[in-house]
C-alpha cells in the first residue's frame, strides 16, 4: 500500500489545493434594450425584457 513516508505539511497540502477551486465569474452581458449588465440567456432585471420581447412588466412609478 502507498503511505506517505513523512507528513506532508499543512502550507505544502494548502498550496497544492490553492487553485482548484476558484470560481469562474459568471457571463454579463448588456442588455441591448437599456445597457445594464445582467446574466446572459436571462431576462433583464431591469427593464424586464428578454431577446426583445417584454416578459417581465415593470411597475411605472
Amino acid at each position: 500500500m502507498a503511505v506517505p513516508k513523512k507528513k506532508v505539511s499543512k502550507a505544502r497540502r494548502d498550496k497544492r489545493r490553492s487553485n482548484v477551486w476558484k470560481l469562474d465569474v459568471p457571463g454579463m452581458a448588456k442588455c441591448p434594450n437599456c445597457g445594464e449588465y445582467n446574466l446572459t440567456h436571462r431576462v433583464c432585471s431591469n427593464c424586464g425584457k428578454y431577446n426583445g420581447e417584454v416578459v417581465v412588466a415593470k411597475k411605472e412609478a
